[in-house]
């Protein structure tokens, strides 16, 4: 065996334990409380209004949006993201979610992000409410919205059953995909 073929292995092993520790830890609130993923989601909500034009109406429109705010994500190679949100349907959270994702390629550093993914569609916010680990690109398509490297205002989009706005601080992130990001339902009772 070369050394490439040693390293090639190795990163792979690291990268299921990455994942395997994910699913192992999906549903675990980590010690955020209600209260502070609500105020987390109030925070990217207004910067959202800031940042898409017509966002107001998108919130309006939508049948339900999941609120990301502050989704972390590190990598080394291996990467990984993960973020706690709530789920408002009628401007009133009925749900709190997680969402992780894994990665590996060639990837180096961190960041932070918001993400407010509007669900258009009845039947596609049922069918996300109803799973038992959801995933985009596999459970549903998500339609991810950038602005490109101006990283200014956007005009929302309502033609798709369920849109993704990623943006930080700076404004909307470019070349964002949220396929094989893994969403699951946290038990805030404990």
């Amino acid at each position: 065996m070369t050394k490439t073929e040693k390293h090639i292995k190795f990163l792979i092993f690291v990268g299921c334990i990455v994942l395997l520790g994910g699913l192992l830890f999906a549903g675990t609130s980590f010690g955020k409380t209600a209260k502070e993923i609500d105020a987390s989601a109030d925070a990217a909500m207004a910067r959202f209004y800031k940042m898409v034009e017509n966002g107001k109406a998108v919130a309006a429109k939508a049948k339900g949006l999941l609120i990301l705010a502050n989704v972390k994500k590190g990598a080394f190679i291996v990467g990984a993201e993960y973020g706690q949100g709530a789920m408002r349907i009628g401007g009133k959270t009925v749900e709190y979610y997680s969402m992780g994702a894994g990665s590996v390629g060639l990837q180096i550093g961190g960041q932070s992000k918001d993400i407010i993914i509007a669900f258009n569609s009845s039947e596609a916010l049922k069918k996300f409410r109803n799973s038992k680990g959801w995933e985009a690109g596999v459970d549903g398509g998500v339609t991810v919205i950038s602005a490109g490297e101006s990283g200014g205002r956007i005009t929302a989009q309502y033609n798709e059953p369920i849109v993704a706005y990623v943006f930080d601080a700076k404004g909307l992130m470019v070349d964002v995909s949220m396929k094989g990001a893994k969403f699951n339902k946290l038990d805030m009772s404990k």
